[in-house]
């Protein structure tokens, strides 16, 4: 797995929370276990492009930063859930909040996304 070698600049709340929630999936990680989809098939089910291996690595990633917390049932097959800690829960207004501002911007957004791929592919 791969280890950074480069201590990352922590030096106000934004370097912090890009540190904590870099990754493709993370957030809408953080929005489904907050739903109430709480085992890894489900979360699986519901982002269908990421593979297995990266959404766990991010789901653990979100455990060693204490914003979610892996709950192992001792039965056979083993049962894996999480759900959110208190700090996790304590960001879904903030990312509530950038998803409203993305449907409000969404034409907008996607005309400069697909732009950027038009010129790529010119």
């Amino acid at each position: 797995m791969y280890e950074r070698k480069i201590i990352p600049n922590l030096n106000c709340g934004l370097d912090l929370i890009g540190e904590v929630l870099y990754g493709k999936w993370k957030i809408r990680l953080l929005w489904f276990i907050n739903e109430g989809h709480k085992r890894p098939s489900e979360l699986q089910r519901k982002i269908p492009d990421a593979s297995r291996r990266v959404l766990n690595m991010q789901l653990n990633e979100l455990e060693e930063h204490e914003l979610i917390v892996k709950k192992i049932y001792p039965v056979v097959p083993p049962k894996v859930e999480y759900s959110l800690t208190e700090f996790g829960e304590s960001l879904i207004p903030v990312i509530g909040h950038l998803g409203r501002w993305g449907d409000e911007n969404q034409e907008r957004l996607r005309t400069l996304i697909a732009k950027k791929f038009v010129q790529l592919n010119n």
